[in-house]
C-alpha cells in the first residue's frame, strides 16, 4: 500500500522508470512521447548531460547554504545571465522554488514597494478571468480560474478581475483585431477608475494564457495599450511568464513579442527544465532602488530560495537555450508543429481553433465547429482525450473549463525544444487517434 498522498486518490498512475530525450518510460517498459513537457516544463527533454553535469558539480561543492547567511556564486552567475538577456530595465532577480512562489513574491514586492515610496493606499491587484497564476492562496486569488478558486473562495483575498483577451470567442463580427484588443484592454482603465487610481497597485497577466484557456495569445496591440494604461495611472505591470516564458513561445521572454517591458516578470518551469525546482521574480531597477533607498529589506523569503544546485542547473539550461540556439530552434519547430496541426486538424469537424506561439499551442475541441458550441462538460471530453492519449503512448495536457471555468475543452501541447520532425509526426498521429477514439465513444 502506498503512503503517498497523490493528486487523485482513485487514479492508478503508471510509475516512471527512466527518461531519455523526448521520451519517458514506465516500469512496465511502455514508452511515452512527451508532447507537453509535463506542464510545459521539460524544454530540454529528460537527459541533457550539460545540465546534469552542472548540477552534479555543484552538489559536490555545496548543495545548499541559507541565503540569510551566505550569497552564492551559482545564484550570481544565473542572475547575470538572466539580466543580460532580459528586457531593458529589468535589473534584479529574486530566486524561489517555483511559479506560485514567484507570483507570491511579485504580489508582496508590489505592496511593499508602494509603502517604501510613500503610497500606502495602493493595495488593489487587478487580474483577468480565465488566467492562472499558481495554487498558493495569494496566487489563486490573483488567478481567474473559477474551478480552481471555487472551494477556497472564503480564504482568498479580494482581487479585481477583467475580461481575458480571447479573440476566438469574444471578438465581435464588426470588430477588427485592433478594435477588439483596445476594447478589452480598456476594461483595465475602467476598473482602475472604479477602484480609485490612487488605490491600485498592479495588473498581472500571462502574455500567452497557458493551462486555463490553452495557449491563447493576445491580439496585436493589446499589451501596448495595457502598458499605456498602467503608465498613465502609476500602476505596476506584472507579466506572468511561468509557463509561456524561457523560450517556449519562440523568444526567451514572451513579452519581447509584444514590444513592451513589464515592471516585474515571473518565471519558472522552463527556467529549470525540470532538472531542479526553481522559479524567479525579476524586477526593474526602479523598484529595487526604492528598497535600497528605503528600508533596505524585502519582508519576504523562503527556505530554499537561491538554492545553489538549482541555480547551477538553471544556468546550464540557459546555456542550452541561448548559446546553443534552442530558443531559435523552438521558434522554427513551432512553425513545423503548427503546420502539422493545421494540415491534420484544420478542417476537423470538432476542432474549433488551433492557436499558440512557438512550441506552445493548443486545439480547442467543440461539438459544433460553425457555432463554436462546446461539448457538455458532463462528457469529460478532455479527461477522455488524456486517458486515450496515454494509451497511445503520448503525454498531452488537456483541460476543461476553457470558456468560463465550466464549459469548453482544449488540448495544450508543449513538447521539448529538441523534438524532431519525425517526432512531431508521431505526436500528431497519436493525438489524432486519441481524439478519434474519444469522440467515437
Amino acid at each position: 500500500m502506498s503512503c503517498v498522498f497523490p493528486r487523485h486518490t482513485n487514479a492508478q498512475m503508471p510509475v516512471i522508470a527512466s527518461g531519455a530525450g523526448c521520451y519517458l518510460t514506465d516500469t512496465s517498459g511502455k514508452q511515452y512521447l512527451d508532447g507537453c513537457g509535463g506542464a510545459a516544463v521539460s524544454c530540454l527533454g529528460h537527459s541533457d548531460e550539460h545540465v546534469l553535469d552542472a548540477i552534479a558539480r555543484q552538489l559536490k561543492t555545496v548543495p545548499f547554504a541559507h541565503t540569510g547567511f551566505f550569497g552564492s556564486q551559482a545564484a550570481e552567475e544565473l542572475a547575470a545571465k538572466l539580466i543580460a538577456n532580459a528586457p531593458a530595465g529589468i535589473e534584479r532577480v529574486y530566486f524561489v522554488s517555483g511559479g506560485s512562489e514567484a507570483i507570491e513574491s511579485a504580489l508582496k514586492l508590489v505592496r511593499q514597494y508602494f509603502i517604501e515610496i510613500g503610497q500606502a493606499k495602493r493595495k488593489h491587484i487587478i487580474s483577468r478571468w480565465q488566467s492562472y497564476h499558481g495554487n498558493t492562496l495569494g496566487a489563486l486569488a490573483a488567478g481567474g480560474n473559477k474551478w480552481r478558486r471555487a472551494q477556497f473562495e472564503p480564504l482568498l483575498i479580494d482581487m479585481a478581475h477583467i475580461s481575458a483577451c480571447y479573440e476566438y470567442r469574444d471578438r465581435r463580427a464588426d470588430e477588427s483585431d485592433t478594435d477588439y484588443g483596445r476594447r478589452v484592454a480598456n476594461e483595465l482603465e475602467a476598473e482602475i477608475l472604479a477602484l480609485g487610481p490612487e488605490t491600485v497597485a498592479a495588473f498581472v497577466a500571462e502574455p500567452v494564457v497557458g493551462a486555463t484557456m490553452g495557449a491563447v495569445p493576445a491580439v496585436e496591440g493589446y499589451f501596448k495599450r495595457i502598458r499605456e494604461i498602467c503608465d498613465t495611472y502609476g500602476v505596476l505591470l506584472i507579466l506572468d511568464e511561468v509557463m509561456c516564458g524561457m523560450g517556449r513561445t519562440g523568444t526567451l521572454f514572451a513579452s519581447e513579442q509584444e514590444g513592451i517591458v513589464p515592471d516585474i516578470v515571473t518565471m519558472a518551469k522552463g527556467l529549470g527544465a525540470g532538472y531542479q525546482p526553481i522559479g524567479a521574480m525579476a524586477c526593474s531597477g526602479k523598484i529595487y532602488e526604492a528598497f535600497e533607498a528605503g528600508s533596505g529589506f524585502f519582508q519576504h523569503g523562503h527556505t530554499y530560495m537561491g538554492h545553489s544546485a538549482a541555480c547551477a542547473g538553471s544556468s546550464a539550461v540557459l546555456d542550452r537555450l541561448i548559446d546553443d540556439g534552442l530558443v531559435a530552434r523552438c521558434a522554427a519547430m513551432g512553425d513545423v508543429l503548427a503546420n502539422a496541426l493545421q494540415e491534420r486538424f484544420g478542417n476537423h469537424a470538432h476542432i474549433g481553433d488551433i492557436r499558440g506561439r512557438g512550441l506552445f499551442c493548443a486545439l480547442e475541441i467543440v461539438e459544433d465547429r460553425n457555432s463554436k458550441e462546446p461539448f457538455d462538460p458532463a462528457k469529460g471530453i478532455h479527461k477522455q482525450i488524456k486517458k486515450n492519449a496515454m494509451s497511445e503512448g503520448l503525454m498531452c495536457y488537456p483541460m476543461g473549463g476553457t470558456i468560463d471555468g465550466v464549459r469548453g475543452d482544449h488540448v495544450l501541447l508543449a513538447p521539448p525544444f529538441i523534438i524532431s520532425h519525425d517526432q512531431i509526426g508521431e505526436l500528431v498521429d497519436k493525438l489524432d487517434k486519441a481524439i478519434t477514439v474519444t469522440l467515437a465513444a
